[in-house]
This record gives structure tokens, sequence and C-alpha cells, in this order.
């Protein structure tokens, strides 16, 4: 009988899947991911709650419909679903399976290191591809420095949202806090932007996914500073960063990463960046680090992810074993 008091032990399992494996493209090839259904249904709501002629509070009381549905539907499945691996032989497996297609380690590190590989194999033009596919910002304006610093915080700010927080959800509430997490954050990924379409509707979603990240975001920078010495850098610098300059971010989650990873390299983060329609004019994490990074700049910051994904592994497994 699967009993909640197993819950680390099967995220120990799905992090070491996920590791190993990751997403499988021939299978998401042939399925659609489970974020993508998560993407269709907010689409829906979208569509229907967030029309032009609506007044901005029709808007956002449309959004926070629109939030409580999809989190309450989560947790229905998630619980659902735990219910099923009850049932089920071997339900413990098909509760890890399900687990780690919402953990991103894999990807993460794929995604980082094509931007890495892009740029040692085919120059800017191939850095600037492979940067597209993980930031937001226009590659057009981003020269080498750019296209590396860029790789580097989204690296960072991946590895908190993309990992630690589904870690920490699922570790506190098991299958319906992880489902519950990644339909929060895909809503925030989709409609939490501050512009005209989608200030009112997707207000709801943007506050409660920096709630919902606050402690993955203070627990990544610590991961991350602490795994600072595989790349030369010291856990103490990392550290001061995050005490100095975390806050200077406009976002109270991203903050903490990014500056423990500006840190650990010893690199100037963040800053003025270009967006497609609008620029962005944030102050360094790190101001006096290093601005023109490299390719070889990226490599020590998956150095550094990999470090955090080990002690994040060994956090479980100590946390289980007490």
């Amino acid at each position: 009988m699967l009993l909640y008091d197993t819950t680390l032990w099967l995220l120990l399992a799905a992090l070491l899947l996920d590791a190993v494996i990751g997403d499988p493209d021939w299978l998401w090839r042939r399925l659609p991911h489970p974020v993508v259904w998560i993407g269709k249904i907010i689409t829906v709501f979208d569509r229907h709650f967030n029309k032009s002629d609506y007044s901005p509070e029709t808007r956002k009381l449309g959004g926070v419909l629109t939030l409580c549905a999809l989190v309450l539907g989560a947790v229905l499945l998630g619980t659902g679903l735990h219910a099923l691996a009850d049932l089920v032989p071997y339900g413990d497996g098909l509760i890890v399976i399900i687990a780690a297609v919402f953990l991103a380690q894999n990807s993460l590190y794929r995604h980082v290191a094509a931007v890495r590989d892009g740029l040692q194999q085919s120059g800017l033009e191939g850095g600037r591809q492979a940067v597209a596919m993980i930031v937001g910002r226009d590659p057009k304006q981003l020269d080498e420095a750019g296209v590396s610093r860029a790789a580097i915080e989204s690296c960072a700010e991946n590895y908190s949202d993309g990992v630690v927080a589904p870690l920490v959800w699922f570790a506190l509430l098991g299958l319906p806090g992880l489902i519950a997490y990644k339909a929060v954050n895909t809503a925030d990924s989709m409609i939490g932007h501050k512009n005209e379409i989608y200030q009112d509707f997707g207000w709801a979603s943007a506050r409660f996914d920096d709630l919902v990240n606050l402690p993955a975001s203070r627990l990544a920078g610590l991961l991350i500073a602490f795994s600072a010495p595989l790349a030369g850098g010291s856990p103490g610098k990392s550290l001061a960063c995050i005490i100095h300059d975390a806050r200077k971010h406009r976002s109270p989650n991203a903050g903490w990463p990014e500056a423990a990873m500006a840190g650990a390299l010893g690199l100037a983060l963040a800053g003025p960046r270009i967006y497609p329609g609008y620029t962005v004019d944030d102050r360094y994490l790190n101001a006096d680090g290093r601005k023109n990074a490299t390719a070889r700049d990226i490599t020590r910051a998956l150095r550094v992810l990999f470090g955090a994904f080990g002690l994040q592994a060994l956090l479980v497994l100590g946390t289980a074993l007490l």
C-alpha cells in the first residue's frame, strides 16, 4: 500500500530517473507532454475570460477564476493518480514516472549546454539560435557575451522554478502539490505578463506564482552557492552576492539563484536587457564582476548546476533517512 511516508524515497527515485533519461524526444513526438495539455486548458480560459471588450475588473476576476480552476483541477488529478497508484501493482513506480516527467534536470542541462555548443561550433549565430529556445529576449540584439550571460541567467532561474520548486512541492504534498505547481507556473509563463493584454487577466497567476516559488528560490540559491567550488568560485562570495544583490532583481524570486550564480562565477548578470518590443533597464547583479562572459563560463555554470543536482539529491536522501 502506498503511504505518504514513502514520498521522499519516491522523489529521490524520480530525480535519478529524470537525470538518466530526461524527456525522451521519441515519446513526446508521439504524445503531448502534460504541460502542453495544461497550456491548452489555459488557452481556453484565456479565450473566454480575457476578451478585449471586457472591463479590467472583469478580466482580473476571470484570471482569478482561471487560477482557482487550474489549481483545483490539478489537485484533483494528482489525488486521483495517487489513489490509482494505491490500487495497481507497482504503484510506486507509476508515481516515480509521473514525478520524473515534471522535473527538468536533464532537459535544463541539455538546453543550456546547447547554447555553449552552438557558440563553439557555429559561432555567434549558432549561439543565438540555441539561446532563443530558453530565453524570451531578442537574440538578434545579443553579442557573444550577451548570449553567454542569457544562457547562464536562464540556467540559474530555471533551476529554481523547473527543478527545485517541483521537488519542494512534491516533497510537501505529493503529486497533487507537484501538478498544481506546474499548472501555476505554466499559467504564469503564458499569461503572467505585464502588458496590455495580460496585466489584468494574468495578475492572479503572476502573484500566486511568486508566492509558491518563494521557498524554492531561496533553496536554489543556497544549493548554487555551495556548489561554487566546482567552478573555481567561493560559497562565501556567492552567499554575499545573494545578501547584497538578490533584492535588486525585479522578480522576488529570480534574484536569489541568479545572484548566487553571479557570485559563484564572478560575473555581472541581469542588467539591461532587450526583449521584442521593449527594453528592461535593470541593475546588474554582482556589478563588479566580468560582463564579457564566454562559452567557457557557460561550462562553468553547468558544473555548478551539476553540483546543485548532487546536493539536492543528498538533501532528499538525508531528509528521508531522518
